[in-house]
């Protein structure tokens, strides 16, 4: 861990990024790119990430502690500066007196935290007493997610995927083709059902063996599935819609199909492009919204990963907790199918369309389902098999679809839903 004398740019840092993070959706993903953080030597980097990460997986916990120390709430970048501070104190390894000596600095520096000097010092020194919280995971997200995911999912089932939240997870590899010994012995990867890979590897991916060869690119175990369900095949056509960051366009290319990568977003289509060129893969490249795209030609294989809550995602993406409303879910639901609706027009007949959001909430995944089928007649659900692409046993619903949660895969995964639809020739 960085020292106290070049750990406040970090920790200032982290401050920012966990503004970002809780005012907006994507707003972690901007502060990452751009001042503080981006202009901080690598080290610092990646203390300021650490700090900022804790503090997501468990602003729960802290805001609950932080609520029983404060009478009235100080402005909201104190209480940034106090969750930051909280998070290391009781969840990284930082000695706890170089935590407050550091954060009194820090308050001490900001104009808008200056005059909170005196509060900083003295609710950090409360919490040091009082010692680091015990995990409830009831605590982990927010209240009105929790009792979503209890009515959508069961109580048990719920707080198995809220306890999931403090972890930091494992990365999970898709390989171009399988590793051979010596790849895998570097990486030090486990295989996981379906094809991929799991490492416990740190550090900068770029300096990973086999990165600048395009041996593999990081992809969720949970996220690898729906395109090995669409079972592309050497020779067919296969169309990715919104398909940016590019793991399933990958995985398409890598099968031997001809593939068309779609998003509406240029600049996350250049990762794309770039991903491509690195792993020495092939795919068409359009930047058009999935919507209204213009293009006549129908495909043997549609993949529509449609954009969502991103409620799944939170072992990697904490933020998506806090940043997520409950007036998210309806207006994504409609736009989703209005995106089914065009994906079912580039369907050739007899071809496959899977169907997929990395989304916890019902509306998203299971409710979309007999509404596409009523609106399209001439679809049916091709049912899911156990295993089949990795997918367990029990995340396969009666109807053949899936519902990933994210305890179903050993060692956690994103939550998903897929559902996989054929044309009648």
């Amino acid at each position: 861990m960085a020292d106290q004398t070049e750990g406040l740019p970090a920790r200032a840092a982290a401050i920012d990024m966990l503004h970002a993070a809780l005012s907006r959706r994507a707003g972690l993903d901007d502060a990452l790119g751009r001042p503080p953080f981006s202009t901080l030597p690598p080290r610092e980097r990646g203390h300021a990430r650490a700090l900022t990460m804790a503090a997501l997986r468990r602003l729960g916990p802290i805001d609950k502690l932080l609520g029983a120390k404060l009478q009235k709430a100080p402005p909201e970048a104190v209480i940034n500066l106090l969750r930051i501070a909280a998070a290391e104190l009781f969840w990284l390894s930082t000695p706890d007196f170089a935590v407050v000596s550091t954060s009194v600095e820090l308050a001490g520096e900001r104009k808008d935290t200056r005059p909170f000097k005196g509060l900083v010092n003295a609710v950090l020194r409360g919490l040091q007493r009082d010692g680091a919280p015990a995990d409830d995971p009831e605590t982990l997200l927010p209240d009105w997610l929790l009792n979503r995911w209890k009515a959508a999912w069961g109580a048990e089932a719920a707080l198995k995927i809220a306890a999931l939240i403090a972890d930091e997870p494992a990365t999970d590899l898709s390989f171009r083709t399988a590793p051979d010994a010596a790849l895998a012995e570097a990486l030090k990867v486990q295989a996981l059902p379906g094809g991929s890979w799991r490492t416990a590897e740190g550090g900068s991916v770029t300096e990973w063996a086999g990165f600048d060869e395009g041996s593999w690119w990081i992809q969720d175990a949970a996220a690898a599935i729906p395109a090995r369900l669409l079972d592309a095949k050497p020779g067919q056509t296969a169309l990715d819609l919104c398909a940016a960051p590019g793991g399933k366009t990958l995985q398409l290319a890598a099968t031997g199909a001809a593939v068309t990568a779609l998003d509406r977003s240029g600049p996350r289509l250049k990762r794309v492009e770039e991903n491509l060129a690195r792993t020495g893969l092939s795919a068409e490249i359009k930047v058009a919204d999935a919507g209204d795209w213009s293009d006549p030609r129908v495909f043997d294989a549609v993949l529509l990963d449609a954009p969502c809550t991103a409620t799944g995602t939170f072992r990697r993406h904490p933020d998506v907790l806090w940043a997520s409303r409950p007036g998210d879910v309806a207006p994504l639901a409609k736009s989703q199918a209005r995106l089914l609706d065009s994906a079912a027009g580039r369907v050739k007949p007899g071809g496959r369309l899977v169907y997929c959001v990395c989304s916890l909430e019902p509306e998203e995944g299971e409710g979309q389902v007999q509404g596409f089928l009523k609106r399209h007649p001439q679809f049916s659900l091709l049912p899911i098999e156990p295993g089949e692409g990795g997918a367990p046993g029990g995340s396969i619903a009666k109807d053949g679809t899936l519902r990933l949660l994210p305890f179903h895969l050993e060692g956690g995964g994103d939550g998903f839903f897929a559902a996989r639809f054929v044309r009648e020739g």
